[in-house]
């Protein structure tokens, strides 16, 4: 699959979330609107901002009907870790064999050696509303608040 564009169906995906627990985008596709943002990496300054941004207004979030999914070639124990250290609330996905990131064709940044950081915006119909690619992390947070928003 190519790469996924605004107007296109959300591919049905699966992973191992940072609890070591099997989650299915079937489960809420259609209940919320989604945010599904791909990071390059656990811990690092523009990562650990983004998700902070997250957490910070995930019950906003949550009281719009959203749902936040992150997911980075990380392992589970380090999106455990991550996910403790920062208190995130929401869903980190690992995607050790970069197979999610190959669904969506999330491009890699700097010669290819960096994973791309690309935010999706799904409504409920499972359509793709957004896609943001910017590795600077807080370009994402205006864009994502305020679309959701609309689709609400």
């Amino acid at each position: 699959m190519g790469e996924i564009k605004v107007g296109d169906k959300l591919p049905l995906f699966g992973g191992k979330d940072q609890n070591g627990n099997d989650f299915y985008v079937a489960s809420v596709l259609g209940k919320k609107v989604l945010v599904i943002y791909f990071y390059p990496k656990d811990d690092t300054p523009g990562c650990t901002k983004q998700a902070c941004f997250f957490r910070d207004q995930y019950e906003e979030f949550k009281d719009l009907g959203a749902e936040v999914i992150g997911i980075s070639g990380d392992s589970v124990k380090s999106h455990k870790k991550f996910s403790q250290q920062y208190k995130l609330p929401f869903t980190l996905l690992a995607d050790s064999d970069k197979s999610l990131r190959k669904l969506f064709g999330v491009p890699s940044n700097f010669l290819g050696l960096i994973p791309g950081r690309v935010t999706y915006i799904v409504d409920k119909k499972g359509i793709v509303q957004m896609v943001f690619n910017s590795m600077d992390a807080e370009s994402h947070f205006p864009r994502v608040l305020e679309t959701v928003k609309k689709l609400v």
